[in-house]
This record gives C-alpha cells, structure tokens and sequence, in this order.
C-alpha cells in the first residue's frame, strides 16, 4: 500500500501551482459535459430525427469545432490565452441556454455550430496555456494532469447527464451552460493577476525542431496532423455512434449509458499520470503512441467479437487505455515543434485534427451503419486505426530525431537571460507564481 500511496505522490509531485488552478478549471467545466455525450439520442429520441440528420447536426457540430480550433489559436497569439479562454468559457456557457429552446432544423444547426465554434476557442488557448506554466521535464505530466481532471469531470458528466436526460433533457443544457460560466468565473479570479494575460514568452523556452516556423509549412507536422485526424475519427465514434449502438443493439436506458461512458473517465483519471509518470522515457514514444492507437480499433473490433453485455465494459477499458497511452505523448509532440511565437498556431492546427474528426466521424459512422451496420462499422474502425498506428509510428521517429538534433541548441531563459540550471529556472518559477 505504502509503495502505490509513493508511485502517486511521484506522478503528482513537481508540478506548479497554476497547472494545479488549470485543471481545477477544467474540472469544473467538464464536470457538466452532458451534452454533447447525448446530442445524437436527444436528437433521435427527443426532437424525432433521422439518423442521417442526426449524423448532419453531430458535423455541424465538428465544423463548427474546426472552425472555432483554428480561430482560438490565432488568437491566443495576438491576444494571449488568457482572454480568450474566459471568453470562450463565459460565452460558450451562454449559448447552452440558448440551444435548449431550438427545434427546427436550420435554427439548430446554427445554434449547434456557433456552440461548437466558442467552445473549441478554448482549447488551443488552454493548451498554450498549460505549455507556459510547465517546466520542460515534466510537459507530458503537466498535460496529463490537465486530461485528468477533463476525464475525472467526464466521468461525473455523463453519468450525471444519463440521470438528468431521464427526468428532461432541458435539465442537460441548463447544468452544463451553469458550469461552463461557472469555471469562466474561477479562471477569472485565479488567473487574471497572473503574468499570462497577455502574449509573452513562456518562463522557461523549450526546446523546439522548428522554431519561428508556421504549421502549415511545416511538411512532417501537416503528416502528424493527418494521422491524429484519423485516430480521433475513430476515437470520436465513443461520442457518435457508440451511444446509439448502446441504445439501439442493447437497448441500454440513458442511465446505464451515461455511466458507461463516464466509465471511460474515471478510468483514465485512476490511471493516466500513473502510466505516464512509470513509461516516462523509459520507451520511445512512436512506440507508445502507435500502441495508443492500435488499442483504439481493437476496442471497437471487439464489440464485434462477443455479443455479451461484459464485452461493452471491456471494450471501453481498451479504449481509455488507448487514450491514456496516445493523447499525453501527442500533445507534447506539438509542443516541442512549436516555439513562443507559433504555439498558439500549432496548438490549434493540432486541435483542429480533432475538430476535423468530428466533422467526419458522425458522418462516417451513420452513413456505414445505415448502409451496413454497426458491425461493419466497427471492422472498419479497427482498419483505420492500424494506418493511423503505423503513420504515426514512421512520423514520430522523424519528429524526435529533427527535435534531439536541435535541442541542444536551446537553452532556458527568463526575459532573455540565460538559466545556468533547472534549480535555477525552478527558483525563478516559483518567484514569478
């Protein structure tokens, strides 16, 4: 007992106050995801769609998602990612009130887009600032940490949402607008004196493979950014079709729905720092990212495998896995190819694969299951998933070999000065926050 109670206190030990108050935010915002977990069975049951409609509102939502990725890291570069992160939080919050009263189909498809565009503000900026405030050594941690908290209020939202949905669903948009406004508010008072309210260099610069240089001429990233987009293809269907295929093939209430889905937080919340904080550099990272995603299609294709209530739990701890192995490393590769003055542009190129993917990930998934069912579906994701694994593989190798090469190229500076060591760039850390 002694021995785990330690592996915990060094997987959590070393990382700075405001990484802390970030996550904390993050909590509280997530911990009121209930609706997008259940937009594509309020549409179906609630509203009367289609599934092929219901399929066109989820990429409305994606587009909306890639927009607002794009828009948020260009931002966070001009205006810094404190300002945006409080707009997208305060705003985003709002429009859940809003969206609660659409019905028709034009006005909800608006409303779900312009939702979907605020709130992915968020990300880029809550990326970059996470890169700020992290010291070098302990990056992929400090993003772990934030994905901890986003997957312990994952595991509360849906759970929760699941028991709201049952007595009305109007109950879902109400607590998740509370909350989304409700974190805006902390991250305000916390982090308004703090010295990222405006743009500027991180307190310790790291290393980078291509400093100064755009994303979008950046060859081997645009690579990188094609094959996270097909993995978070995959990955998106838990969010997609995976809730109807509860719903429609297992005839499974939204109570039992909602606490599967939030099964797959609480897992990667007991488990992710752990399991980073033992790889740590103890193995290559295009393994464990290939890995990742390896365990992403085999989650799914295992659904196809046992037509038994047990094989939902099992495939959903396959995929957590998967997320805790693939997403940490991913996040740090970015920022490593990244400096001060392009890591909002290449934090939200980055999320944008994600937005992308919940562009296509509706539409793919309802479109294969209309036309051939779920099982097809799920062998097709399994597919996908393997090309990923393998293009990540080869781009991750030349990712970290471009990115060694120029590492010992830079060193950490505080406005300019060189830090002689990583005690003096921690004393100057905790001056600052």
């Amino acid at each position: 007992m002694k021995k785990i109670l330690l592996l915990y206190r060094n997987a959590y030990g070393g990382l700075s106050r405001p990484a802390w108050m970030m996550s904390l935010v993050m909590l509280i915002n997530r911990c009121g995801a209930m609706v997008t977990p259940f937009l594509g069975v309020y549409l179906i049951g609630e509203l009367g769609y289609s599934l092929k409609e219901a399929g066109a509102i989820l990429s409305i939502y994606g587009l909306g998602s890639v927009c607002g990725s794009f828009l948020g890291g260009w931002l966070t570069d001009r205006i810094g990612h404190f300002r945006v992160q409080f707009v997208a939080l305060t705003l985003g919050g709002s429009l859940y009130f809003l969206l609660l009263n659409l019905r028709q189909f034009e006005y909800l498809a608006v409303g779900v887009f312009m939702l979907s565009l605020v709130n992915d503000c968020l990300r880029p900026a809550n990326s970059a600032s996470i890169a700020h405030y992290a010291k070098p050594e302990n990056m992929t941690r400090a993003f772990s940490l934030n994905r901890m908290a986003i997957n312990l209020g994952f595991s509360v939202g849906p759970a929760l949402g699941g028991l709201l949905a049952a007595l009305s669903y109007r109950w879902l948009f109400i607590a998740d607008g509370i909350t989304c406004i409700g974190a805006g508010i902390f991250f305000y008072l916390y982090f308004r004196q703090k010295p990222s309210n405006r743009p500027q260099p991180p307190v310790q610069e790291i290393a980078t493979a291509n400093p100064g240089k755009s994303p979008y001429t950046d060859l081997l990233f645009l690579l990188f950014v094609l094959f996270c987009c097909v993995f978070a293809t995959v990955f998106f269907q838990l969010l997609s079709t995976l809730p109807l295929y509860y719903k429609q093939v297992y005839q499974l209430t939204e109570g039992k729905i909602g606490l599967l889905m939030g099964l797959n937080g609480m897992i990667v919340f007991l488990l992710e720092m752990i399991l980073v904080y033992l790889l740590g550099e103890r193995f290559p990272r295009k393994y464990v990212v290939a890995a990742g995603v390896l365990l992403v299609g085999l989650s799914f294709i295992s659904l196809n495998l046992m037509a038994h209530g047990s094989i939902l739990i099992i495939s959903m701890l396959l995929l957590s896995i998967s997320e805790i192995l693939a997403m940490p490393y991913m996040t740090t590769l970015t920022v490593e190819r990244s400096d001060a003055s392009t890591r909002g542009a290449y934090m939200g190129l980055y999320t944008i694969s994600y937005s992308a993917a919940h562009v296509v990930a509706p539409l793919l998934g309802t479109s294969i299951i209309s036309a051939f069912g779920f099982s097809t579906l799920w062998w097709t994701s399994g597919g996908l998933a393997a090309v990923a694994a393998a293009g990540l593989y080869l781009v991750v190798q030349a990712m970290e070999k471009q990115w060694k090469k120029n590492q010992h190229l830079a060193k950490p500076t505080v406005d300019g000065l060189a830090i002689g060591s990583a005690a003096g760039a921690e004393e100057v850390s905790e001056g600052l926050f």
